[in-house]
């Protein structure tokens, strides 16, 4: 009996955190962009050009920033929430891992997803007329005086 309770127990405490065995702590995201550009995000992540993968802890939240020379950055909130697979994960743990594996799987964020998944970002050129391309730009003025107020 005791070495039956004892086996339960272990198995117990081994199958405890579902989310976080079957889908880790880290998620790939895949980041595009139109036309290929640098990106970083706030976190510290960088790649040279898109299209790139890179892995991210499952609850961590950030902003992405493409850029690129000639166009305006864009910056992209990327969030978490609670996905399909980890909520089913979490709820295993109910029927096995009991309230150990809820903790786990609440501190590690595994049952966490990323969106958007894929982060994609439209770069828009900055316009330039073309009248003014290839100018040197009009040397810097003093400052401006405004006229006296009319008196009455």
């Amino acid at each position: 009996m005791r070495i039956s309770l004892l086996a339960i127990l272990a198995g117990s405490l081994s199958l405890g955190a579902c989310a976080t065995v079957t889908r880790g702590t880290t998620e790939q995201i895949t980041f595009d962009s139109e036309p290929p550009a640098a990106m970083r995000t706030s976190t510290g992540l960088t790649c040279p050009t898109t299209p790139c993968t890179l892995q991210v802890d499952r609850k961590s939240e950030f902003v992405a920033t493409f850029s690129k020379d000639g166009y305006a950055s864009q910056d992209i909130m990327v969030q978490t929430r609670v996905a399909g697979s980890g909520a089913a994960g979490f709820a295993g743990n109910v029927l096995i891992g009991g309230i150990i594996g809820m903790g786990v799987d609440a501190a590690t964020g595994s049952t966490l997803e990323h969106y958007p998944s894929p982060v994609t970002a439209s770069l828009a050129p900055l316009a330039v007329s073309s009248k003014y391309r290839g100018r040197k730009p009009a040397a810097a003025r003093g400052p401006v005086k405004e006229a006296a107020p009319p008196t009455s």
